[in-house]
């Protein structure tokens, strides 16, 4: 989001013009680049807590690659691209904006500013297309945009409680 988020208004609501709620504040990455969680993910996440609470569910381990990540829209390709005159000629994929150290993704080779373009042979165009490819798949083969180069790296995902 381009919304304006400090330290303060984080975890409040984004609204769009019309006064419904799209999704919550969370995170500041630089001037003019926001995180926000769509308001369907926070739907859908509590829906799922609730049901396992009901039912007695014991959570599965989930598994995490340690990337912090965006979706490439147009407005971050144009301001990466102020940034960085050679930042790749795409129109879609996820920007890795930072590699965890001590993470599966760190050993496998994943560098701060790749662009994840496909998984497992398949075109990646959004966060969740990750995160679906990480909890579905026991081993990964991502490919990333590095500069004008392709690079494949092979990720076993960590598992976390």
């Amino acid at each position: 989001t381009d919304a304006i988020i400090n330290y303060g208004n984080s975890g409040g609501p984004l609204v769009n013009l019309d006064g419904e709620v799209i999704g919550m504040n969370t995170l500041k990455v630089t001037a003019g680049i926001s995180f926000a969680i769509p308001s369907d993910r926070i739907r859908q996440f509590l829906e799922e807590s609730h049901n396992r609470q009901v039912k007695g569910k014991i959570r599965p381990k989930k598994k995490y690659l340690g990337l912090r990540m965006l979706p490439l829209t147009f407005n971050l390709i144009r301001e990466l691209r102020r940034r960085d005159r050679d930042f790749p000629d795409l129109s879609s994929g996820v920007y890795v904006y930072e590699v965890i150290q001590g993470t599966a993704a760190a050993s496998a080779g994943f560098r701060d500013g790749d662009v994840i373009i496909a998984i497992n042979g398949k075109t990646v165009t959004s966060t969740r297309d990750v995160a679906d490819a990480v909890q579905n798949y026991n081993t990964l083969a991502f490919v990333v945009r590095r500069g004008n180069e392709d690079a494949i790296l092979t990720v076993t995902p960590d598992e976390i409680d």
